[in-house]
Formats: C-alpha cells, sequence, structure tokens
C-alpha cells in the first residue's frame, strides 16, 4: 500500500473513531451507571455515593446503582472498577484509602495513577484532634510539650492500619517531632469508645463524630487538620493557627473511571457533578455531615492524586522503616 494510501486509512480510521465516540457521548448513558463503593453501606463513603449517586441519576436520566464492595482495604471495589469496561457505566467512589494509602502497603493489582481518570473530586472533610478530659492539656501546645516531656507514654486510638486515623496522627507525630503510641481497634467505632472510656487519650476523629461528646463535656476538642475552622465546631481552632504546619490531610471522595472512558463520557459526567454541587439542597445534606462540596477538572484531580499518593507514601514508608 502506497504512502498516501496508508495515511489516508489512518485519517478514515481517525474520523470513525471520533464519530464513535462523539455519537456514544450523545447516546450516554443507555442504561444504568453503577457506582462501586470500596465499603460497607453506611458510614462517609457510602453517604457520598447514594447523596451524589442519587442526584448524578436525576441529571442522567437513568437509574444510579450503588454497589458496595467492602474488603481488602478498598482495594477490591477498586480493583474491580480499574478492570471493568471503560464505558462510563461502571464507575468507583474514590476513597483516599485505596487509591493514595493502601498500594503503599500491599501489592494491588491496579495502578492509582495510571488506570483511572478522575472525574472529580465530590467534597473533603477533616479530623478533629480530640483528648480525653483526663489527660491534663486543653491546647495542641500544651499536649506537644507533655508528648516531648513523656516520650512513649502517650497514645492515640486508630481504626483500621493504614487509614486516615492511623496515618494522620503519625503526620502530626512526623511534624511536631513527638512521640506518640498507637493503640489499633478494629474500626474507627471501637476506637472513638477506647478515648470515650479513657483506655486511649487521644485521637484524629471526624467532626460529626467527636464534636457531641466534646459538646457533653466527654471529649476535649483541640484543633481541627482543616486549612480553615470547620461550621459545625467554629469554636476550635486550626492546627495552621495554631502554628502547627504540614497536617493538612483531608478525607477525600471523588468518582474515578477506568482510565481509557472515552473523554466526552468524562466531560458529561463531570459536567453533571459540577452542576449537581451547585444544587443548594445537595450542598446543604453534605455540610451537616462536614462535607465541604467541590470539583475538580480531571487534570486538576489527576495532579491532585499525585500529590496525596506522594504524601502518604512517605508516611507509610517511614513507618515500615521503622
Amino acid at each position: 500500500m502506497s504512502t498516501i494510501f496508508r495515511t489516508a486509512a489512518r485519517f478514515t480510521a481517525l474520523g470513525l473513531a471520533l464519530v464513535a465516540g462523539h455519537a456514544s457521548a450523545q447516546s450516554y448513558p443507555d442504561k444504568p451507571v453503577r457506582i462501586v463503593v470500596p465499603s460497607s453501606p453506611g458510614g462517609g463513603i457510602d453517604f457520598m455515593a447514594r447523596t451524589s449517586g442519587l442526584k448524578l441519576g436525576e441529571r442522567l436520566g437513568q437509574q444510579v446503582i450503588v454497589d458496595n464492595r467492602p474488603g481488602a482495604g478498598g482495594s477490591i471495589a477498586t480493583t474491580q472498577v480499574a478492570k471493568a469496561a471503560p464505558d462510563g457505566y461502571t464507575l468507583l467512589l474514590g476513597f483516599v484509602g485505596p487509591l493514595t494509602m493502601y498500594p503503599h502497603v500491599e501489592k494491588v493489582a491496579y495502578n492509582p495513577l495510571r488506570d483511572f481518570v478522575g472525574v472529580s473530586l465530590l467534597a473533603s472533610s477533616y479530623l478533629v484532634l480530640a483528648v480525653h478530659p483526663s489527660l491534663p492539656v486543653r491546647s495542641v501546645k500544651e499536649l506537644i510539650a507533655l508528648a516531648k516531656a513523656r516520650p512513649g507514654e502517650l497514645n492515640y486510638a486508630s481504626g483500621n492500619p493504614w487509614t486516615p486515623t492511623h496515618l494522620v496522627p503519625e503526620l502530626f507525630k512526623s511534624v511536631t517531632g513527638t512521640d506518640i503510641v498507637v493503640i489499633q481497634y478494629k474500626g474507627s467505632g471501637p476506637a472513638a469508645i477506647g478515648v470515650l472510656t479513657g483506655d486511649a487519650q487521644l485521637a484524629f476523629s471526624s467532626v460529626t463524630a467527636v464534636m457531641p461528646h466534646v459538646r457533653s463535656k466527654r471529649l476535649v476538642a483541640l484543633a481541627v487538620t482543616s486549612p480553615a475552622r470547620s461550621p459545625i465546631a467554629p469554636e476550635v481552632p486550626t492546627l495552621v493557627e495554631l502554628g502547627v504546619r504540614g497536617v493538612d490531610a483531608p478525607t477525600w471522595y471523588s468518582i474515578v473511571a477506568p482510565a481509557a472512558t472515552p473523554r466526552p463520557v468524562v466531560g458529561r459526567l463531570h459536567g453533571e457533578l459540577v452542576k449537581i454541587t451547585a444544587l443548594p439542597d445537595y450542598r446543604e445534606l453534605l455540610q451537616k455531615q462536614a462535607l465541604e462540596p467541590t470539583t475538580t477538572t480531571p487534570e486538576q484531580f489527576a495532579t491532585f492524586l499525585r500529590g496525596e499518593y506522594d504524601k502518604w507514601g512517605k508516611v507509610i514508608k517511614s513507618l515500615t522503616l521503622q
């Protein structure tokens, strides 16, 4: 075949692919869309999937099915979506754990930086540093001073290992130069009970979980890890305000798709999520759960994910080398 015919054939194939992609975007979706969730029903991850999925289904004119696939630190669900057909009908409720933490701990069957395209961030939330009232500190400064005076004697409650309740305190220790011992519990619920009963002395937990106990005087809130004060706990200062920088550690939620999903389909999903995020009732529902609605472009999400992946990789590496 001559060069001119080979060139013409390539342009014809490219043209057909573009037409096919445009047609698929125009007709998308023509059947239900599934959001795979790396957790059991209930809790923040499931809440985000069901809340955003309901609104997304209304916008798309198709049912959005929430498919809970817990296990293996979220890697079961994440692997399933990584290997799914890249057609926009199988999405993942992307979460900080399986996308940026767990791959540094265990060998997983996906590469979070290569195997997905980010449709958008959905929301972020932050943690509260809270202590049991029996601990003789009422500020972060006092906590750091006590921890340095008594290295290895203070402890914090962690939920499952290699999750935010485990790694955010480790980041805090690294930034402040303190030695605080972890007590591992089987989940965030038992960890919270451990601090409430005084078996553990402090914890980094969600705003919504901690503040009712702070207001009933069963816990003392020292700081939040967010850049600005939380609307749910405006009386609690941020770590940044208190001079502790580098513990900007959001718990975030996103929608991601298999990497080869056509850009027009990703664009359609992204556009609908942007419109959903602007809805007052949706924003109010999330903010009541201490979640800050947000969106990013796929390109912005890729940059964000790389930063999170590298940050937690360093923290985890420092722990595994100890």
